[in-house]
């Protein structure tokens, strides 16, 4: 192990050394078990004596922090940390404050990161037990072993030219998205493409305006970005233009599968919206997010194809169809921009990872990517089928659904007597994972729930459906003695 240890002055030198372990120890950097170096090995470092430091070790053994084993050498014995110690180390960087901006905008407690539900109904969850790892590991292997990334030297920012053609290839055929490798970057998800464009096209106070409800962190990046972020409610054809502010510099909108009501933009909507921008000089960012996985109707152009003023950048992600932890996505732009988002790229990220690349490339080209989407959009309309077929016929006096055959979740509208905070709160404690409605609304309006299927076994849907239907109804009898007194 490489310990740091600074000698300053001439004095007292092995208890300069016992006293920054003995703090090592004290504050957990070191742990117990862990081997001290050999005392000659850091006298030679430290330029000092052997029995400088063997002093020093002299001391930390008598104080039970170390322990020497005989042939072997000094290791670190368990103390328990000094909460005085951490608390004066946290008290001298009091002073440095964040950007106001940054009071309102959180990270969810380490928990949330770690909550596994037994039946999970969180939307945007695939499932990740039907991945077909042995495939991935192989490619990863092989990525690994290139020549290119032997090398160790960089890559375009823009990503791996093959790659994008073959997303230019890929997402030609799946979304009739007409683009070339050359008008493509490869981003590490959406997040990181949807900040570029910000980056690029923002100044602050400048205006965004976004679906209502919205997912939170879109609203939260531009905010941070420093732009004024306006939430533009949605009606069942998608986002109304008529109530966009003119004053808008980008337009952020889920037309394929509105995040999280779940209904398409209407195609009069989508032209409308196109007009509304062109006039405006207004810039469109189309987010198909989950598009693959249709299971009726007709699908309709995306913006990117009916765009005919180059105004909308195009933005899809691998997370949905693959694995969430893989981060890859992409955006495809006007030519106009690419120059700068590619910078974009360059000076906050550098490059996504080149393996990641190498083996998404490959999965793509041997058609593992088609056959994965295949056999998953088969396995998720089934749970899907059946979730509707339930919350059509089990929940008509608590839950209206609203029509959706697009992606991993669908949302319901909630009766006036049901309390869908109560019922998340019931439902979390008989081990069903669910969202609300309303933690994703920027003003005040009818809450539902959001029910995913991606996440949960196809024959673990029955079950999860009889406790949330136990968890309204167990709500609806605790409200009801309060209601019956104020009546």
């Amino acid at each position: 192990m490489d310990l740091h240890v600074t000698l300053t002055g001439r004095g007292d030198l092995g208890g300069q050394i016992y006293r920054q372990i003995k703090s090592a120890v004290l504050d957990g950097r070191l742990t117990p078990g862990q081997p001290l170096p050999p005392s000659r090995e850091l006298a030679r470092r430290l330029a000092v004596s052997r029995n400088t430091v063997t002093g020093g070790y002299d001391r930390l053994v008598a104080e039970g922090l170390a322990e020497s084993r005989v042939g072997a050498g000094i290791f670190v014995r368990a103390a328990a940390p000094d909460p005085h110690r951490r608390a004066a180390g946290i008290a001298q960087v009091t002073a440095v404050r964040p950007a106001p901006l940054w009071a309102d905008i959180t990270v969810p407690a380490p928990d949330f990161f770690t909550y596994a539900p037994p039946y999970d109904l969180r939307p945007g969850i695939p499932d990740v037990r039907l991945f077909p790892y042995e495939a991935w590991r192989r490619l990863t292997s092989q990525a690994y072993r290139a020549t290119s990334i032997g090398s160790g030297m960089p890559i375009d920012p823009a990503g791996l030219p093959e790659l994008r053609a073959a997303i230019a290839r890929h997402i030609g055929v799946s979304r009739a998205v007409r683009v070339t490798a050359e008008d493509i970057i490869i981003t590490q998800g959406i997040q990181q493409a949807l900040d570029m464009v910000g980056r690029v096209l923002l100044r602050p106070g400048d205006c965004v305006a976004i679906e209502n409800p919205c997912y939170p962190l879109v609203r939260e990046l531009f905010r941070s970005l420093g732009a004024e972020v306006v939430g533009v409610d949605v009606d069942p054809e998608g986002m109304r233009v008529d109530l966009l502010p003119d004053r808008a510099r980008i337009v952020y909108v889920t037309p394929s599968h509105q995040f999280p009501l779940g209904m398409p933009m209407s195609l009069g909507r989508r032209q409308d919206l196109l007009e509304w921008a062109r006039d405006r000089d207004v810039v469109v960012i189309e987010d198909d997010y989950d598009t693959e996985f249709r299971y009726g109707g007709r699908p309709l152009q995306p913006l990117h194809s009916l765009d005919s003023a180059g105004r909308v950048i195009y933005v899809g992600t691998f997370s949905k169809v693959m694995l969430p932890v893989l981060r890859v996505g992409f955006l495809v732009a006007p030519a106009p921009l690419l120059t700068a988002l590619r910078a974009a790229k360059y000076v906050t990220d550098w490059h996504s990872p080149q393996p990641v690349q190498v083996a998404l490339l490959g999965f793509i080209e041997e058609g593992l990517l088609a056959k994965h989407i295949r056999r998953m959009r088969r396995e998720y309309q089934i749970r899907h089928d059946r979730i509707v077929e339930l919350l059509t016929t089990r929940f008509t006096d608590t839950l209206t659904v609203i029509p959706s055959a697009v992606g991993l979740h669908v949302s319901a509208w909630a009766g006036p007597d049901v309390d869908v905070d109560a019922v998340v709160t019931r439902a979390h404690a008989v081990g069903v994972g669910l969202i609300p409605l309303s933690r994703f609304r920027m003003t005040d309006g009818p809450d539902g729930l959001i029910v995913g299927y991606g996440a949960i076994a196809t024959a673990e849907v029955d079950r999860a459906l009889d406790l949330l239907h136990a968890s309204i109804e167990e709500s609806r009898t605790a409200a009801r003695p309060s209601r019956d007194i104020h009546a």
